[in-house]
């Protein structure tokens, strides 16, 4: 099994997840030769302003 945790910012629409998550589970099924039944996504959305790059609030 594998699992996936990816963290981004909040405000994309299901239809945006949903293809980001079909195509990161593609891409490790792809990459470790597993079927699509072993891996696991999870996204972890962030409020804009709970973010900084460098110490500048992104």
């Amino acid at each position: 099994m594998a699992i996936v945790s990816i963290v981004i910012h909040e405000g994309r629409d299901q239809p945006v997840k949903d293809r980001l998550m079909q195509a990161l589970t593609d891409a490790v099924c792809d990459s470790l030769g597993i079927e699509p039944r072993q891996v696991r996504v999870v996204i972890q959305e962030v409020p804009r302003g709970n973010y900084a790059v460098a110490g500048k609030t992104v």
